[in-house]
């Protein structure tokens, strides 16, 4: 599976959560895949709602949003997002803006929470560097 999303959003969302700690490239890298898996299923489950209303297209409500928020309010970029949503539905489902945005915002909380449990365990390691072993911990933990 190609990682749809570029690393450089990760990044940073790891960095804000991290503190005074580093960033491996590793840790970017596996976030992102994890965070596009997550978004895949999410869509996958937004689709089988729409189709469950009748419609084609993904609105934000099938992501369990009332409110979208301002897409430059955002890290993540929602071009490679919607790549992400259409990972596991098929061609005949259109995406609209607005769940496009309310995808972004759920991913970021999603990569914000796996980030700041991920520095925690670099802390308790006492290593200065968030590495892809934290990430990859977290999941073994909490998944």
């Amino acid at each position: 599976m190609n990682v749809e999303l570029p690393f450089a959003p990760v990044d940073t969302i790891i960095r804000r959560n991290a503190g005074e700690l580093r960033v491996s490239a590793g840790a970017s890298e596996e976030l992102a895949k994890r965070i596009q898996e997550h978004g895949a299923a999410l869509a996958a489950d937004a689709a089988e709602r729409a189709t469950a209303d009748g419609r084609k297209t993904l609105m934000a409500s099938d992501f369990g949003v009332e409110t979208v928020i301002d897409k430059d309010d955002l890290e993540l970029p929602v071009a490679p997002v919607d790549r992400i949503a259409r990972i596991r539905i098929d061609d005949r489902y259109r995406v609209s803006m607005d769940a496009r945005v309310a995808l972004a915002d759920i991913l970021e909380d999603y990569a914000d929470n796996v980030a700041r449990a991920a520095a925690t365990l670099a802390r308790h390691a006492d290593r200065r560097t968030v590495i892809a072993e934290d990430i990859e911990t977290y999941f073994s933990l909490f998944d």
